[in-house]
């Protein structure tokens, strides 16, 4: 038995919680999320003791790796709505930047050229990037000044997986490169850097 499906998962208060026959709801002060659970997993909220337990009722192979995944899915469900989730990300280099244009994000990393829409109107950014349903993104700085001063966004929301792949795609737009550091990294993140080649002046003999 997985001993992370084992744990107990403590419900904060001001978090509600409801269990419908295969599905959990979750709903607090930033918001609602819902999930179906699989089968071979059983879920039973303890409102008394303000936790939720979730069990392995299968006895499978895979209801057991189901087991300690789904007890992490509702653990992270429930911190969701308490507290919601944050990435912050930053991005550098001469010119990149980001901003905001409605339910979209608007960004220019480097690459040659915004070119034309399909209206063959001139682009106002190298990507434009629909923000998805359930995520706020704030620009904090939205230009890059030099190789030492980045621009800076977050990306906020209740579900966990959304906020990482949202930002994992923006980062794997222009990843950082390994001699100046230019391009979209997670803040606190360390790139390693290689030096650059040096050339060395000589006669010939």
């Amino acid at each position: 038995m997985s001993r992370i499906g084992k744990k107990p998962v403590a419900v904060p208060a001001g978090v509600k919680v409801e269990v419908t026959d295969r599905t959990i709801k979750t709903s607090g002060p930033k918001g609602n999320l819902a999930w179906t659970v699989p089968s071979g997993v059983s879920v039973a909220y303890d409102a008394s003791a303000g936790q939720i337990n979730v069990t392995n009722t299968g006895g499978t192979v895979q209801a057991k790796a189901l087991h300690g995944l789904s007890r992490a899915l509702i653990a992270n469900m429930v911190r969701g709505v308490h507290e919601g989730y944050r990435i912050s990300l930053e991005i550098y280099g001469t010119g990149y930047g980001c901003r905001l244009q409605g339910t979209s994000l608007l960004l220019n990393c480097g690459y040659m050229g915004r070119g034309v829409d399909k209206e063959g109107k001139p682009r106002e950014a190298q990507f434009n990037l629909p923000i998805p349903e359930g995520l706020k993104v704030t620009v904090e700085v939205p230009a890059a000044r030099g190789e030492n001063e980045p621009a800076k966004l977050t990306i906020e929301g209740v579900d966990k997986q959304k906020v990482g792949q949202f930002a994992a795609e923006l980062r794997g737009i222009r990843t950082p490169e390994p001699y100046k550091g230019k391009g979209i990294r997670y803040a606190g993140e360390v790139v390693r850097r290689k030096q650059g080649k040096a050339f060395a002046s000589g006669s010939g003999g």
